[in-house]
């Protein structure tokens, strides 16, 4: 394996870089962040900048672009570029971002881009400074003679999932090198230029529509108005200089630092990024850019929640807040192969404390008002998670502190909490389900209509019970304690065989035990977990009919499309996006489950192949991530370009294949 290069490095040449639909992904770690294309073009009404008032949620967009216009001294006069690029309709631009591109680069993640106007180059960077609640433009400016750039912004106003349907009405005041943005909230821009002239210009805002192309694409409103206006003018001598501009919304609750020294901020957040990406291959002994790739995108998901304190994962940008289910399917990847163990240890003790009945959050509201309790598999998610933890650090010590609120989280279980959750005591296997309520994770909703009901006993939620009883008896005899779910444990697993029928295993039972036979991609997660008992044949027949009917190059199909209620279509509206979520749409996470299963009968080279699809996906949509899902047709990505286990689980599959490689190398055994 080869080593990686530094730092990990992905370059695009300048057809590639001037696609509007390849995003790049700064965050702040308070749930804050920054969105654009790789060529600087908003594309959605969360394009720009993104500040969370109470992290990691109520979030409220302040800005949408920079204005950037060089102007160069040529023999027929003075030529004035717009270094910006502003969609005014679909393919009609306003700027020559576009076409002066000639190349952008991410370095760990973050994004470089050059453009060239009449032999001035012009190089910016782009970064969000942890903790910050702002985005800060780098610029760097080569020229044989002296050259003039002006830089400003267009500016809104707003909650971050809403749009302005007319002109939004911000004031500007103009003290120096820093402006006020004044609407509702504060928006601070600062400007750095040493060496350079600084002409601070009496700000002249004029509105400026804009379309966005990706909010189009799901139905949503596509266009909206900013206030655009030029800040400064700054003039370089012959031979260039450097310019910084930083974007910072303010807040009581944010808490933003200030950035006084823009390119110390910079190495700082290049080095910290360095040794995430260092960590991660130590870790995991996986040296490769794939590895720093997702150890650094990792980072986007994992904030600072203010109510209650503590860590959280945002399950997904732009739109999702933090939810208790992605949260621990995403805590191995995103933190223990990464080597973050503070920050696990730290966030399955805020779910520890939000339990209620028994049920951990399904999410936590957007507007900082409460949370959900409407998850099934939350809970025994958190129960894996906890082991992973404890096996990966060996910390006993909260082991032991978390043990208590493990077995009273079990003990709702079998005693029956909220949504008819319970221990069926028949066969001490695990119902759940009542009229309207989605509870797993195929858990869509159009009003009245739960698309997935699943009410019963779906199949992973059984390997998840399972897995949950037995965490416990393992962490029990780990601290020299006994377990007190050996009982169900065992009466569990000994009535499981029940979904084997007619050669297969059913999705789901219903509560008097008759099966759905649909094809979905659960029964391999309820395969994978470590106390769901079976035999070789019956993996190997998972594996064949998975492999034939749900397997895709990205992910796993929601429902085989051979199903007459297949749906292939992800895309337009939400209802018709909903409809489709999990009635066909493929999701990359549950890939994971079906790599272990393949691992598990020593199939190494199927289980790389299965993975090399999605490995290239990383660099097709949000760059250096995975989306969310993908059309079951046509694999177009969808949902959110960034999300929490779509990284994480690739990381995952990716390292135990790795590792599996390893050991057939080291054997000299064909794989």
């Amino acid at each position: 394996m080869t080593a990686p290069s530094w730092p990990a490095a992905a370059t695009f040449g300048p057809l590639t870089a001037r696609n509007p639909d390849l995003e790049v992904l700064l965050t702040d770690g308070l749930g804050g962040f920054a969105l654009s294309s790789l060529a600087g073009v908003p594309t959605r009404c969360y394009s720009g900048l993104v500040v969370s008032a109470l992290p990691p949620v109520q979030r409220h967009t302040h800005f949408v672009s920079p204005r950037e216009v060089l102007r160069v001294a040529t023999r027929s006069g003075v030529r004035e570029v717009a270094l910006h690029a502003l969609e005014l309709a679909p393919g009609v631009f306003e700027g020559q971002g576009l076409e002066t591109l000639s190349g952008a680069s991410l370095f760990d993640l973050l994004p470089e881009r050059e453009q060239v106007v009449a032999g001035v180059r012009v190089r910016r960077r782009n970064f969000s400074p942890r903790g910050s609640g702002a985005v800060v433009f780098l610029y760097d400016v080569i020229s044989r003679d002296p050259v003039n750039l002006s830089l400003g912004g267009y500016f809104v106003d707003r909650d971050m999932h809403a749009v302005h349907r007319r002109t939004p009405d911000l004031t500007f005041t103009q003290t120096g090198r820093v402006v006020s943005v004044q609407g509702e909230r504060l928006t601070r821009v600062t400007v750095h230029a040493p060496g350079a002239v600084i002409d601070a210009l009496t700000p002249q805002p004029t509105p400026q529509r804009v379309y966005y192309r990706h909010d189009a694409a799901r139905g949503e409103p596509d266009h909206e108005f900013t206030l655009g206006a030029a800040l400064w003018e700054l003039n370089f001598p012959a031979g260039g200089g450097r310019a910084a501009l930083v974007v910072q919304g303010l807040s009581p609750a944010a808490s933003a630092a200030e950035v006084t020294d823009p390119w110390a901020a910079y190495a700082q957040e290049t080095a910290r990024r360095r040794e995430l990406a260092e960590r991660a291959m130590l870790v995991t002994g996986v040296r490769d850019d794939l590895v720093a790739t997702l150890a650094v995108a990792a980072d986007a998901y994992l904030v600072r929640r203010a109510q209650p304190q503590g860590g959280s994962v945002i399950a997904g940008y732009p739109w999702f807040a933090d939810w208790g289910r992605d949260a621990m399917i995403a805590l191995t990847g995103l933190t223990l192969l990464t080597g973050r163990h503070a920050e696990a240890r730290e966030l399955l003790a805020t779910f520890l404390q939000t339990t209620r009945r028994g049920l951990i959050p399904n999410n936590f509201r957007d507007d900082g008002a409460g949370a959900g309790y409407n998850t099934v598999d939350g809970a025994l998610w958190l129960a894996v998670a906890l082991e992973r933890y404890v096996g990966a650090t060996g910390d006993l010590a909260f082991a032991r502190e978390a043990l208590p609120h493990l077995r009273d989280l079990l003990g709702w279980h079998v005693r029956g909490t909220d949504h008819g959750v319970r221990m069926d005591e028949r066969d001490s296997l695990l119902l759940a389900g009542e009229a309207g309520v989605q509870l797993t994770w195929m858990d869509v909703k159009i009003e009245d209509w739960v698309v997935t009901p699943r009410h019963g006993k779906p199949i992973e939620i059984q390997g998840l019970w399972l897995a949950a009883l037995g965490a416990e008896g393992r962490l029990s005899a780990a601290l020299g304690e006994a377990p007190q779910f050996g009982g169900p444990l065992a009466r569990a697993q000994a009535t499981f065989p029940a979904f084997w029928q007619s050669g297969a295993y059913a999705d789901a039972l219903d509560a008097q035990g008759q099966p759905d036979r649909s094809l979905r991609p659960n029964v391999p997660l309820a395969l994978a977990l470590p106390d769901t008992l079976t035999t070789p044949a019956q993996v190997a027949a998972t594996v064949a009919v998975t492999e034939a009917e749900l397997l895709t190059p990205v992910g796993l199909h929601t429902l085989s499309p051979l199903d007459a209620r297949y749906r292939g279509n992800y895309g337009g509206p939400q209802v018709l996006r909903d409809a489709a979520y999990h009635q066909g749409t493929v999701w990359p996470w549950p890939l994971t489950a079906f790599v272990e299963l393949l691992l598990s009968q020593g199939e190494v080279r199927r289980a790389r192949a299965a993975l090399t699809g999605l490995m290239g996906h990383v660099w097709e949509a949000g760059l250096g991530h995975v989306s969310e899902v993908f059309s079951g047709d046509e694999l177009r990505p969808g949902g959110c370009p960034f999300q929490a286990w779509s990284v994480a689980e690739l990381l995952r599959a990716h390292v135990l294949v790795s590792q599996a490689e390893a050991q057939v190398a080291a054997a000299g055994q064909p794989s």
